[in-house]
């Protein structure tokens, strides 16, 4: 393959990015709530989707799952060497889904349960209540299910030990 030239510019120092919408949910305590979506199935929740922006929703109710892409508004300092929740070992940032990261970015894969005007009724929910949310991009199995995969040190942990830890704290909602 032939090595094309980098076109490069100037790197912005910031960038900014208004919300689309906002996440209501069970959750207000971060240690009491689920540490992914795999680990919260049973919680719901409802993504309201700011009126502005209510006219891209046309056709989502046609896709199973949503990846929510949202602002940790509530991360600690951030860092660049974290123990994981799933091991007492240090891991760096990027080797890590820990929110204390240099740009405070979430990203869930949730299942979508409904639509209702600009309300997304939604499944596997590990998101604090009043998260504001940046992106929505549907889940497509064609292009983003990948059959051979490694997770390095995330391999070395078993089910029920993930599934405690990736529990935390959490206990349901009285209903």
């Amino acid at each position: 393959m032939t090595e094309k030239k980098r076109q490069s510019g100037p790197i912005p120092e910031t960038i900014s990015y208004s919300p689309i919408g906002i996440i209501h949910s069970e959750h207000a305590i971060a240690q009491q709530t689920p540490a992914q979506p795999v680990f919260a199935q049973d919680c719901q929740g409802i993504l309201e989707v700011f009126p502005p922006y209510t006219t891209g929703l046309k056709d989502i109710e046609g896709f199973s799952h949503l990846y929510l892409i949202y602002h940790l508004h509530r991360a600690g300092t951030p860092k660049l060497v974290v123990k994981p929740f799933l091991q007492d070992v240090e891991h760096g940032i990027f080797a890590t889904r820990t929110p204390l990261r240099p740009n405070a970015i979430g990203l869930s894969i949730v299942e979508l349960l409904g639509v209702n005007g600009n309300m997304l009724s939604i499944r596997g929910v590990d998101i604090l209540d009043s998260t504001p949310v940046l992106d929505i991009k549907p889940y497509a199995a064609r292009f983003d299910h990948i059959l051979a995969t490694r997770s390095d040190w995330l391999d070395e942990v078993d089910e029920q030990t993930a599934f405690t830890r990736g529990r935390r704290q959490y206990k349901p909602a009285k209903r």
